[in-house]
């Protein structure tokens, strides 16, 4: 079966660049161990809650504070991508957390999409993440960073960060000002509870990351149908926030079912000890999910990709053949 996964040609939507720095390159920055890399940078697979899953994202981001280190995270992630048949996907992070050691988020973005754009075969775009709980300012900073970039490598903004903490409604504001300025975004919604969900969408969003706390409101799940959105949904992640308590019981498979438009997703390849490859193996093992249906889910996420749409036909077609 594996075989037959990695054959597949796939998309990634939902994919943190400071969660998924690898363990050997770590290693090499840091001259750790792998395995005391490995006690800092992985989250156990059942984590007391979001806050301790959080906790994994220190020394990657202390790494990630020089345009050397930057470029070389992200040529490195990109060729682990091709590595997993990946034709395209969208990276976030927040480049104001790379600011540290003297770096202005313009040179963080510039170093990042230069690493990047190493690898040929992998069709790539970042997107730039708005934080929960840091001094509005700087969020304000990282829209203006994304404006300047957009269509250049940047092709979308996010909120991300703690949602049990810091709840969407107090970051409306800064939507409509992106609205305003025509940046398409995504939001992190629906992770730990449904209460942000509903905002989200009154926002005008087409994609939330995660969202699968819908699962249980039936108003919700028909609003989220009606409306044509897609839940950038990450299993192995939401089982280790404790969103759900196993694969068995993540309810991916009966939003497909309910013909909720879905991506798969790994959220972080490291801090989730994951990758595609074994995100669509676990659907497989542990629910229902064929290889058709996986494949059929990748064909209709180019729909939400933040491309053009002559980039979109082209990525139809990559996959098709």
């Amino acid at each position: 079966m594996i075989e037959e996964i990695k054959k597949i040609k796939k998309i990634e939507l939902h994919l943190h660049l400071d969660g998924s720095v690898s363990l050997s390159l770590a290693s090499k920055l840091l001259k750790l161990s792998v395995e005391d890399c490995k006690k800092e940078m992985i989250a156990n697979l059942v984590c007391h809650d979001l806050s301790e899953y959080l906790t994994k994202f220190k020394l990657p981001i202390s790494l990630m504070q020089t345009k050397e280190n930057l470029k070389l995270i992200a040529s490195d992630l990109v060729n682990r991508l091709e590595k997993e048949n990946v034709l395209y996907a969208e990276i976030r992070f927040a480049p104001m957390f790379h600011t540290n050691n003297g770096l202005t988020m313009d040179s963080v973005v510039e170093a990042v999409l230069e690493g990047l754009n190493d690898n040929k075969k992998v069709k790539t775009n970042l997107i730039l993440c708005l934080m929960r709980g840091i001094k509005k300012e700087d969020n304000l900073k990282t829209i203006e960073v994304a404006s300047k970039y957009l269509n250049k490598g940047v092709c979308a903004l996010d909120l991300a960060g703690d949602e049990k903490k810091f709840k969407l409604s107090d970051y409306v504001d800064l939507f409509k000002l992106i609205k305003t300025k025509n940046i398409p975004f995504t939001i992190h919604a629906g992770e730990v509870d449904e209460l942000d969900i509903p905002i989200a969408i009154e926002l005008g969003v087409k994609r939330i990351g995660h969202g699968v706390k819908c699962i249980d409101n039936k108003n919700l799940l028909k609003e989220i149908k009606n409306k044509n959105i897609l839940l950038e949904v990450c299993p192995t992640s939401n089982i280790q926030t404790k969103a759900f308590e196993s694969y068995q019981s993540h309810p991916i498979y009966k939003l497909y079912k309910e013909n909720i438009n879905i991506s798969i997703n790994t959220d972080n390849m490291t801090v989730s000890n994951t990758d595609l490859n074994q995100e669509y193996l676990n659907l497989v093992k542990y629910l229902n999910f064929t290889i058709d249906d996986l494949k059929e889910i990748n064909l209709n996420t180019v729909n939400y990709t933040f491309l053009s749409n002559e980039e979109k036909i082209e990525l139809l077609e990559n996959l098709r053949n």
